[in-house]
């Protein structure tokens, strides 16, 4: 039985029922389903589980729920509105569009086109799309199909029968010795040099080895960016990718992570390396 694909995500900024009611509709009819936050504080307290600490550098509580939260949902497609003071669009559209774990999930912006100072600086801060609410409202359905990036399944899938490259396998064998440095080295010639969409499971791979290798060097900030750009590269592929055990690997991954999280920056040197599971794999 062929395995159903999951629903795609659009995440709504967005807190006026009469769009709401509107973009829930269009996206509901192009086979999406919509995730709203009509609120800042809605992310920070999500579930409970992201405490109000430095995730990055520069991100600090709502801003680091932000991209914790988008990076696990994947989005299809980002909608913000302009008009919606609960939200600090200016910021968030700045932080979406320059991180890599984000920066390639499409954004459109809409707002008042009397308000051209607010258009003017959602452009500025790299929206891929910036339109007057009337032009937003009566495109819904085509602003969607235009916009919305959706991963190629059928050529991941098909790509995930083939067989593990030798410069791969020698990447796993140096994971799975603890060797992450050069296990990051060996997956990305083997992610270069192939051509299918299966190379984003050597991408995928060679993110964890390199989150590994931060924690081991105790620099937090590194180990989690990692961890959030993995998501994107892991997300569309199946339990099972060219003999790897995807599905085990993102359990492991996101247990490494949670216990990053736990522990903080401040105790780096508490970390367990024995949370550091080998990747189960069959060669052939």
């Amino acid at each position: 039985m062929k395995k159903e694909s999951p629903v795609p995500i659009v995440v709504a900024f967005v807190a006026d029922v009469f769009f709401q009611v509107k973009i829930d509709q269009a996206a509901e009819g192009l086979g999406y389903r919509v995730e709203w936050v009509e609120q800042a504080e809605q992310l920070a307290s999500s579930g409970g589980e992201l405490p109000a600490r430095q995730f990055a550098e520069h991100l600090v509580g709502p801003g680091a729920a932000l991209l914790d939260r988008l990076t696990l949902w994947q989005p299809a497609l980002i909608l913000v509105d302009l008009n919606n003071a609960d939200i600090p669009w200016r910021e968030w559209v700045s932080l979406i569009k320059s991180v890599p774990a984000t920066r390639r999930i499409p954004l459109v912006c809409f707002g008042s086109h009397v308000d051209a100072g607010s258009l003017s600086a959602a452009r500025e801060r790299g929206a891929d799309a910036v339109m007057a609410r009337s032009q937003f409202s009566a495109a819904l359905p085509e602003v969607i199909r235009k916009y919305a990036r959706l991963p190629d399944t059928a050529a991941i899938e098909s790509a995930c029968q083939q067989d593990l490259s030798a410069k791969a396998l020698r990447g796993l064998e140096e994971f799975n010795r603890g060797e992450y440095f050069q296990a990051h080295e060996s997956l990305e010639e083997a992610w270069n040099e192939d051509l299918t969409a299966g190379r984003e499971l050597y991408r995928a791979i060679l993110q964890v080895a390199v989150a590994y290798l931060q924690i081991e060097r105790k620099n937090y900030s590194g180990a989690v960016k990692m961890f959030l750009r993995l998501r994107q590269w892991i997300t569309p592929l199946p339990a099972e990718c060219r003999g790897v055990d995807i599905a085990r690997l993102k359990d492991d991954a996101q247990q490494v992570y949670e216990r990053l999280i736990a522990l903080g920056p401040e105790n780096m040197a508490e970390y367990e390396a024995g949370l550091f599971r080998p990747v189960r794999y069959r060669a052939g």
